[in-house]
């Protein structure tokens, strides 16, 4: 074999390493998210879950948020496993928002910290952003978090097709029921709500998960209905495709 031929394996097993110790340190980061949460998820730690110095984690990601992002990009794979499986055009697109949106809250609140981290990264604008994140990485985080918003904003479309849903923008839709659901399920992440007492004196009661899983699928289809409901129009169907399921 050449020694040109040697130098190309010699550099396609370092990209392989590299690509290794990647994903390594991205599930690291992730038990420990979804152990801790990610305010007590440090670099340190991650570091020592995987077996390195922390310097090395600094080689592959530009900055911690730049590793959170990916581990997000991580969660949003994941969660778009688990929409694709219940997902079935045959079904009308009321259901099958539904399906889609009760799985969300439901991967919401199994990792707690895929929320936080979602929510993190929508608090920052795009300045922000692209000065911790590099081009690369974001390109990858805007790749995942459309694979889920563009399956909802094809139902959305379904939906007004058929007549069932408001004739809104279904891109803007689909982000906007992301962020409100995300919001949603951050009263389930707290645990509390408040109410008025005695004047100066407000009342703090526990947030039960059931209502509040229930509620942010309600105000999901609510939303997507929108106008017709607010104007007293039904929402039954102008047509149903042959074959079609309720």
């Amino acid at each position: 074999m050449s020694s040109a031929l040697l130098a190309i394996g010699r550099r396609r097993t370092t990209a392989e390493r590299r690509r290794d110790r990647e994903r390594d340190i991205i599930r690291a980061t992730r038990e420990l998210f979804d152990e801790r949460g990610t305010i007590d998820a440090q670099i340190d730690d991650i570091a020592k879950r995987v077996g390195i110095n922390k310097a090395l984690i600094y080689r592959h990601f530009a900055g911690k948020e730049e590793l959170f992002a990916l581990t997000l990009v991580d969660y949003l794979g994941e969660l778009d496993d688990r929409l694709e499986k219940v997902d079935n055009a045959r079904k009308a697109p009321l259901n099958r928002l539904k399906a889609l949106s009760e799985v969300f809250v439901d991967f919401c609140l199994e990792f707690p910290a895929f929320a936080d981290c979602a929510m993190s990264l929508l608090r920052r604008t795009g300045d922000e952003l692209f000065g911790e994140i590099t081009e690369p990485v974001m390109t990858k985080l805007g790749t995942a978090m459309a694979a889920a918003l563009e399956r909802i904003a094809a139902i959305l479309e379904a939906g007004q097709r058929t007549g069932v849903f408001d004739d809104v923008d279904s891109d803007y839709l689909a982000n906007h029921l992301y962020t409100q659901t995300l919001g949603s399920l951050h009263m389930a992440r707290v645990g509390l709500i408040v109410s008025s007492g005695r004047p100066g004196h407000p009342v703090v009661h526990h947030a039960d998960v059931g209502t509040v899983r229930s509620t942010a699928i309600t105000a999901t289809l609510a939303t997507a209905v929108g106008r017709k409901a607010l104007n007293g129009k039904k929402t039954t169907p102008r047509s149903t495709r042959a074959g079609e399921k309720s």
